[in-house]
């Protein structure tokens, strides 16, 4: 037993090394665990409503804390690397993102998601702050319509209206 051990390691070193993108197969697993088993919240209600003044407020939160990863818009638009991450970052106008209730995506700020880049926001937004977020997220603008982010070379004016 000992003898294999130095091949098993050298094995799994040059498997667990290597990474490239998701697969078809790959992502569409990922998906159906996240959305069934690893992310809560699917029953919670978001208790802010969707009129504009909270949407606002919500694109607030939402280029405060989300933007240097899923762009102003929530698309991605301008953000250098989210299509070389592993996974991407994804679009939330995406019907992946669409597809999680509104408790689910308050969990998924709330507590991120490993294994993608997604931090968790505990202890840094807001209850009120996530859910004004979730309402932002479905309510995205058209892609590329805000620009780049100010971070990656975009206009430094921005687009993003000042917080309340």
């Amino acid at each position: 037993m000992a003898r294999r051990d130095p091949w098993v390691a050298v094995l799994l070193l040059l498997v667990a090394c290597k990474v490239s993108p998701p697969g078809a197969l790959e992502s569409a697993v990922a998906t159906q665990v996240k959305r069934h088993l690893t992310v809560g919240g699917a029953a919670e209600v978001n208790p802010i409503a969707a009129v504009p003044e909270e949407i606002s407020r919500g694109q607030s939160a939402f280029g405060s804390y989300c933007m240097v990863c899923h762009g102003l818009d929530g698309h991605g638009t301008g953000v250098p690397f989210a299509g070389a991450m592993s996974p991407p970052v994804p679009d939330l106008g995406g019907r992946e993102v669409q597809a999680y209730t509104d408790g689910q995506l308050h969990w998924v700020i709330l507590n991120g998601l490993a294994p993608s880049g997604m931090p968790a926001s505990a202890g840094i937004l807001s209850d009120p702050e996530i859910w004004r977020i979730v309402l932002y997220i479905r309510h995205l603008p058209p892609p590329g319509s805000l620009g780049e982010p100010a971070v990656y070379g975009g206009d430094p004016g921005g687009a993003i209206p000042a917080r309340r």
